[in-house]
């Protein structure tokens, strides 16, 4: 048997792959073969290593060198260097592992990494994901064994119940009560869901949870079905997701073939098997009634409740759902035990949270954190700052169902309960940061624009409610508001909340509630005074030429679409304001920096 010396893993997630990171690892290939060290070191393509910014991204072993943004070109440098003379290639290096002393120094001592705690994520850049052996090898389907074998039913639901877990899909439902509620029920047929479906705009922890380690969700999957009864579940994944799709599609196969997926499995009567469903992209399908509609072929639209799924679900049987990181969380539960998850976290909301960081900040990417990290810590220490000296302005959470979260309130810790009593909430995940270039009467646009994109239609309070909402939206960013629509905005929006039928029509006025509350300064700017203060309003803005400035170049003038600006060579050239489009063209081909916007 040939001797592995070394180990290369190269991140295969959808981020560095869209980098390029197959090419990447066919070269690796090529080279490591030429030099004659195919059989000494072994690639592994991974999933997500969480600092996506750093893209695409190879960890080399024993060693522990973290190269970013890797190229195409550095691999011959890389397996000449490091993997053939042993000398690290440090230009290539994430900066933040070279110590003082020129040498490198674990990634959980960099400011990204060293406030995190992977439970989760725990897989994820560290197994191939494609081998349920690499699986097996970290503990997995331990607990599974471990359930069919010392637990009974009740004991599993208690120690999720006494775990404190709570849904990671956006409503914070005990998760141990849900299981609960269906153990309890009558029926000759129960299911298990998993909601893979995401589809809240920067939202990406799912995803990347079963591009990494798919199995941690069968293996839940197929212990909530020993607690409720059940035998049959289905993952319902978004069809954008081609990575997670067959990575799923192949685990799944897998397990089927160790008996861990089938018909009594582990010798012990117990049966349980699992489809993949694909969504067609509707964000309503990530409400459960909804998802449960469209896995049974029909329209994805929600259905009043009660009767709630747990009584009356999919195909009207007994039914949990659940989001990929809740059950990405049981496993670990099951082996380490409910105290040693509930004592993470705050009083209310256990366990930790996966967090897909985006927006003006540095170190974009997944985060995973204990709940009651603050976002102060989340913003400044893990993700690296606001880029280009920018002040930071708000952080959006929760998606078009979630609420902004000014900078007066960066030290808020982030949980359920304090996220609610600041107007904002969890939600599935999606934390997106906003500098002082933002104008939060726009973010709100923006949202609704997706919310009214996206309603199934079936309730006049969001189907009609949420157009009106947007309508208002863009005749403030016109200039055309007046103080009168501001009310109208807030009585709106509390009206929708109240009459909606499901819970993303009633959350969908969030961000604009959360921007009038925290920013109204801004609305009445736009109303009042006919400016947008962050410039982006189109409506509201103007471009400018500073004669102190210009160099009377024409550069500006010979990029104009629209031929709004004149002048003479040598002389400070001139915009048209009825004839300028706003496109910002000239700003951006003027040298000189002379040309402002207003």
């Amino acid at each position: 048997m040939d001797m592995v010396r070394g180990h290369v893993l190269c991140c295969g997630g959808t981020g560095c792959t869209s980098s390029g990171s197959e090419a990447i690892i066919q070269e690796m290939e090529a080279q490591l073969a030429a030099y004659g060290l195919d059989k000494e070191i072994k690639i592994i393509k991974t999933g997500c290593f969480g600092l996506c910014a750093l893209g695409p991204i190879m960890v080399v072993y024993p060693e522990g060198a973290f190269y970013s943004r890797v190229k195409v070109e550095d691999v011959k440098e890389i397996v000449e260097e490091h993997l053939l003379k042993g000398r690290i290639v440090k230009r290539l290096l994430y900066q933040e592992t070279v110590t003082d002393d020129n040498n490198i120094k674990s990634l959980n001592e960099t400011n990204f990494y060293a406030k995190q705690m992977r439970i989760a994520l725990r897989n994820c850049g560290v197994i191939d994901p494609e081998n349920i052996e690499e699986y097996i090898a970290v503990d997995g389907y331990k607990a599974l064994g471990k359930v069919l074998t010392e637990m009974s039913r009740e004991d599993v639901i208690k120690t999720i119940l006494d775990s404190g877990l709570r849904g990671r899909g956006g409503g914070g439902f005990p998760t141990g009560l849900k299981w609960k509620f269906a153990y309890a029920a009558e029926g000759d047929q129960k299911y298990v869901c998993c909601n893979a479906d995401e589809g809240d705009p920067g939202a990406f922890m799912d995803r990347s949870v079963l591009e990494g380690d798919p199995h941690s969700v069968i293996e839940a999957m197929a212990i909530a079905a020993y607690a409720i009864g059940a035998d049959m579940g289905y993952i319902y994944i978004r069809a954008e997701y081609p990575i997670a799709v067959k990575r799923l599609e192949i685990a799944i196969n897998q397990a089927r073939e160790y008996g861990l997926l089938g018909e009594n499995i582990f010798d012990t009567g117990f049966n349980f098997d699992l489809e993949i469903r694909l969504g067609a992209g509707a964000f309503v399908c990530g409400e459960e009634t909804a998802l449960m509609t469209s896995i049974e072929g029909r329209r994805g639209e929600p259905r009043p409740r009660p009767p709630f799924p747990a009584n009356k679900g999919l195909w009207a049987k007994p039914t949990i759902l659940n989001n990929v990181e809740t059950y990405a969380n049981i496993p670990v539960i099951i082996n380490k035990g409910a105290d040693w998850f509930a004592s993470i976290g705050t009083e209310k909301s256990k366990g930790t949270k996966v967090f897909a960081l985006g927006g003006k900040i540095n170190n974009t990417g997944l985060v995973e954190v204990p709940m009651g990290t603050t976002l102060r810590e989340i913003i400044e220490d893990i993700g690296g700052g606001i880029p280009n000296g920018k002040k930071f302005k708000a952080a959006q959470t929760g998606g078009p169902s979630g609420g902004c979260i000014p900078a007066s309130l960066i030290d808020t810790p982030i949980d359920y309960d304090s996220l609610t009593a600041i107007g904002s909430m969890m939600g599935s995940g999606g934390l997106i940061v906003m500098d002082e270039d933002n104008c939060m009467v726009d973010i709100a646009k923006f949202f609704l624009e997706f919310t009214v994109d996206e309603s199934c239609g079936k309730c006049a309070p969001c189907r009609i409610g949420t157009k009106r909402l947007l309508e208002l939206l863009t005749k403030i960013t016109k200039g055309q508001g007046t103080m009168e629509d501001l009310d109208k905005l807030e009585e709106l929006c509390y009206s929708i909340k109240n009459a909606a039928l499901c819970g993303l029509g009633q959350t969908a006025p969030n961000p604009v509630l959360s921007t009038l509350k925290y920013f109204r300064e801004e609305y009445e700017a736009h109303v009042r005074d006919k400016v947008c203060p962050a410039h982006v309003c189109k409506s509201l803005t103007s471009f400018v030429i500073d004669p102190e400035k210009c160099r009377g170049c024409s550069l500006c003038s010979r990029q104009c679409p629209n031929d709004a600006i004149s002048g003479k060579i040598k002389e400070p050239f001139v915009i048209d304001q009825s004839k300028c489009i706003k496109c910002g063209a000239c700003q951006a081909a003027c040298k000189f920096g002379a040309i402002l916007k207003k």
